[in-house]
C-alpha cells in the first residue's frame, strides 16, 4: 500500500543509503491502445530505436524493438517548465534569474519573450545569461553573483544553491565566462525518459491536402510584390498554384509513425547524485547543513516530476499520451530491501517542497529570495537583431 511522503521520510531517505526515488508509469496514446504516435526524428530524419528484452504473456523472453518518444533533455525541459508555472502561480518560491527583452524588442522584427534560468539551455551557465547585464550595466559574467559561483564544485556548491538550485537538480556544465565544456560540472539528479515498447515502425505514409477552393494546377500564376496574379500567355516564370499553397498538395514521407504495445515513462530522482554535493558556509563544512540542502533539492526534483506529469504528456503533434494508472513513486532503499511506495500528487509535492524550504531557512540554509532581472547587453541585442534580419532575407529569397 502506498503511503503519503512526509518531510521526515524524505529527510531520512536522503540521510540514509537509499539510491533514488523512481516512478515507472505505463502510457497509451490518447487515441487508445495501439494508436499511432509520431516520435521525434534525429539525424537523417530517423527515429531513435533500440532493442530490449521483454517477457511475453506466455512467460518467455523475447527481443523487441523500442523507440525513443521523449529524451532525457526534453523531459528535463518539461519538468523545468512545470516548476516555472508553479512559480508564476505563486505556489512555490525558488531562485529565478530572468532576462527582460521588453526594451530590446523595439529593435527586433519579432518580439522575444523574457527568458528565465528554467528555460535557457545551459541553465545558470547559459550564454544568454552570460551576455546580459544587471540594471547598473554590469555584465552578469563579471558580477558579484558570477564571482561567487565561478569556482563552484561538488565540494562547495553553496553559491549555485543560493542562485540557481535547479542547476544542481537538472545538471550543469559551464562557467560564467564559457558555458559548456569548462567550469563547474554537476551531474543530473533528475532523469526521465519515455520509450515506446514493442514498436512497429510504419516505414512511410502518403496523402494529399484537399483544397476547398479547388484551385486547378492548370491555371498558371506569376509572383508579384503583393502575392500573385494570373499569368498571361507565354508568361515567363509561370508557377503552379501549389507553389503558393493553393490546390491539392500531394505529400510523401518516410516518417510514418509507430505503433507500440505501450509507452513507458521512467523518472528517477537520484539521491546518490545529491549526496555528492556539499554546502559549506564561510569555508566551514557542516553535515547537518549538507543534509538540509540536499533534502530541498530532492524535494525540487520530486515536485518537478509530479507537476510535469500533471500538466499532461502531449509531446508534439500526433504524439499525445496518457497514463494507464496513477503515478506511484518507489523509494529504492538499501540492497535487497523491499521498495517503499508513495503516492504524491501536485498539491502534496508543492506542500512538501515548501515545507523543506521553510525548514532549510529555519536552519539558516538560505538562497536568493527575489528574482534577479537582467537585460540583454547591446552586443547581444545587436546579434539578435541582425540574426532576425538575415533570416527574414533568407525567407524572402526562398519565397521568390
Amino acid at each position: 500500500m502506498s503511503e503519503n511522503l512526509t518531510l521526515a521520510a524524505l529527510t531520512a531517505a536522503m540521510g540514509g543509503s537509499a539510491a533514488a526515488f523512481r516512478s515507472i508509469t505505463k502510457l497509451q496514446p490518447i487515441e487508445g491502445e495501439g494508436g499511432k504516435v509520431f516520435p521525434a526524428t534525429y539525424s537523417g530524419g530517423k527515429y531513435a530505436t533500440e532493442k530490449r528484452r521483454l517477457i511475453s504473456d506466455d512467460g518467455n523472453e523475447r527481443e523487441v524493438e523500442c523507440v525513443l518518444l521523449n529524451s532525457v533533455q526534453s523531459e528535463a525541459n518539461a519538468a523545468e517548465l512545470a516548476l516555472l508555472n508553479a512559480i508564476e502561480h505563486e505556489q512555490i518560491s525558488i531562485p529565478l534569474i530572468e532576462v527582460d527583452f521588453s526594451e530590446a524588442n523595439t529593435q527586433f522584427q519579432k518580439d522575444l519573450p523574457n527568458l528565465t534560468s528554467l528555460e535557457v539551455p545551459h541553465r545558470l551557465a547559459d550564454a544568454i545569461l552570460r551576455d546580459s547585464m544587471l540594471s547598473d550595466g554590469t555584465r552578469f559574467s563579471k558580477s558579484q553573483y558570477a564571482t561567487r559561483w565561478r569556482r563552484s564544485n561538488l565540494w562547495n556548491a553553496t553559491a549555485v544553491y543560493e542562485l540557481c538550485p535547479t542547476a544542481l537538480v537538472f545538471g550543469m556544465w559551464g562557467s560564467p565566462e564559457k558555458p559548456g565544456g569548462l567550469g563547474a560540472k554537476f551531474e543530473r539528479a533528475y532523469i526521465s525518459e519515455i520509450v515506446g515498447v514493442d514498436a512497429l515502425v510504419v516505414e512511410d505514409r502518403s496523402g494529399f491536402r484537399v483544397d476547398p477552393i479547388s484551385a486547378s494546377s492548370k491555371v498558371p500564376l506569376v509572383r508579384t510584390e503583393d502575392g500573385f496574379q494570373l499569368a498571361g500567355e507565354n508568361a515567363k516564370n509561370a508557377i503552379r498554384p501549389s507553389e503558393l499553397n493553393h490546390g491539392n498538395i500531394v505529400f510523401d514521407s518516410t516518417n510514418g509513425g509507430v505503433r507500440c504495445r505501450f509507452a513507458e515513462q521512467t523518472t528517477v530522482v537520484s539521491l546518490g547524485a545529491l549526496r555528492k554535493l556539499r554546502f559549506p558556509s564561510d569555508g566551514t563544512n557542516d553535515a547537518k547543513r549538507d543534509q538540509t540542502a540536499r533534502t530541498v533539492l530532492a524535494a525540487i526534483g520530486l515536485c518537478a516530476g509530479v507537476l510535469a506529469s500533471e500538466r499532461g504528456t502531449s509531446l508534439r503533434s500526433r504524439c499525445s499520451l496518457r497514463p494507464t494508472a496513477p503515478r506511484v513513486w518507489e523509494l529504492l532503499d538499501g540492497p535487497g530491501a523491499a521498495a517503499k511506495t508513495y503516492t504524491v500528487d501536485g498539491a502534496a509535492a508543492i506542500a512538501l517542497l515548501n515545507e523543506a524550504v521553510a525548514a532549510a531557512k529555519a536552519a539558516k540554509v538560505t538562497w536568493m529570495e527575489n528574482k534577479l532581472t537582467l537585460k540583454p547587453t547591446p552586443e547581444l541585442t545587436a546579434l539578435i537583431r541582425k540574426s532576425q534580419e538575415v533570416m527574414s532575407a533568407e525567407d524572402e529569397t526562398e519565397a521568390s
